[in-house]
């Protein structure tokens, strides 16, 4: 009996690591890999879209902004001293007046601070001359001040009570020289002052400002109970001297009535008035140090040192 013979049948799968090993091992880090580029390629894209407009649109900033074209300067000036057929009445300052403050008000490249004494025919012109600076009005009367801030909500106005009288120059003049030296100084921070002259209610921040042209127009002095222009005249001298800049242009309108006369030659001093033009006062005041100058706010005697007449 032929022994029977047997084969083994070798399978290749059998010498095979199985499918699911090789896979994995083999696909895992391909994956790993794309997802890493997709990832980076979205935070790049992402990037570029919040990074660009702000690259591509940067502008730079000039240091001051450009003064008011000459065009614009000259028409204000002409409406404002041109009265039209139909009126009688002439504006309250004539056109060299008007010229003479402008002009100092062009000269401050990045605009001006002006403080203005009074609410007049002028007013709308000093906010517009003065558009890249900082135009502050004081006047006596809050219901003009209310009428102004509603019509024109941009504009800064504060009303205060005025407590002096045109009838009492005389008395009020003694007595600022006798206060010369403690409450009425020509250098001081006015809003803790007991001066009688001084204008102290302000809010606090017009006495930090560094006034580079102040205008005394208001509040009204043509009749005795008036208040007068000697608290306005008085506080613009003493701004100047304790915290403007080194050199204060301070006008004075009305010149030439006694009140507004007497004042000037005393707080702002003849020896520093520069132009007179018509009946307005054109007055640059330095800044003082009470320490080297002392407590005279004249270096020369004013003109009005002498005993004053009677009303």
């Amino acid at each position: 009996m032929k022994p029977t013979t047997k084969f083994i049948v070798l399978h290749p799968s059998i010498h095979k690591p199985p499918l699911t090993t090789t896979t994995t091992t083999t696909t895992h880090p391909r994956l790993y890999l794309f997802t890493l580029f997709i990832l980076l390629s979205l935070l790049l894209t992402f990037s570029l879209i919040t990074t660009l407009p702000y690259t591509t649109t940067t502008v730079t900033p000039t240091t001051t902004p450009h003064p008011l074209p000459t065009t614009v300067h000259d028409a204000l000036l002409h409406y404002a001293t041109t009265t039209a057929p139909n009126l009688t009445t002439p504006p309250r300052m004539t056109p060299t007046e008007l010229t003479s403050i402008a002009t100092v008000l062009r000269r401050c490249s990045a605009g001006c601070n002006f403080l203005v004494f009074g609410l007049t025919h002028e007013t709308l012109l000093w906010h517009a001359l003065n558009v890249y600076g900082r135009t502050t009005f004081v006047d006596e009367n809050p219901y003009f001040i209310s009428k102004l801030e509603e019509k024109h909500p941009g504009i800064e106005a504060y009303d205060v009570q005025f407590t002096t009288k045109v009838s009492e120059l005389k008395e009020l003049m003694k007595y600022a020289r006798s206060e010369l030296r403690n409450e009425c100084r020509p250098v001081q921070n006015l809003l803790f002052s007991e001066c009688k002259l001084a204008i102290n209610d302000l809010p606090n921040h017009v006495y930090d400002v560094a006034w580079d042209v102040i205008l005394v127009d208001g509040p009204r002095g043509y009749f005795p109970k008036a208040p007068g222009r000697l608290s306005a005249i008085f506080t613009a001298g003493v701004l100047a001297r304790s915290v403007g800049t080194d050199k204060t242009h301070v006008f004075v309108h009305e010149f030439d009535r006694e009140v507004e006369k007497v004042s000037s030659d005393e707080f702002l001093c003849s020896e520093n008035l520069v132009e007179r033009v018509g009946s307005l006062g054109h007055f640059v005041v330095e800044k003082r140090d009470l320490n080297v100058d002392g407590y005279q706010f004249c270096r020369n005697p004013p003109l009005s040192a002498v005993p004053l007449t009677e009303p």
